[in-house]
C-alpha cells in the first residue's frame, strides 16, 4: 500500500472535523471598513478610559492599602 496521499486525505479529514470553523469572518465589511470601525471602538474605549480616570481613578480595586497592615 502508498502512503503518497496520507498527508492530504488527512488535511481532508482534519477539515471535515472542523466543520465551518475556519478562520473566514463573513461580517460584510472589507479590511478597510473593519479597520475604521476597530478604530472607533478604541477611541470610545480611550475616551471612557480617560473619564473614568478623571472622576475618581480606579474604582474597581478595593482598599490598596489594606495589604500591610499589621
Amino acid at each position: 500500500m502508498t502512503r503518497g496521499n496520507q498527508r492530504e486525505k488527512d488535511r481532508e479529514r482534519a477539515q471535515a472535523r472542523a466543520g465551518n470553523k475556519g478562520k473566514t469572518k463573513d461580517d460584510g465589511l472589507t479590511p478597510e471598513q473593519r479597520r475604521e470601525r476597530d478604530a472607533k471602538a478604541l477611541q470610545e474605549k480611550a475616551a471612557k478610559k480617560a473619564a473614568q480616570a478623571a472622576d475618581g481613578g480606579n474604582t474597581a480595586g478595593g482598599g490598596a492599602g489594606s495589604k500591610n497592615k499589621k
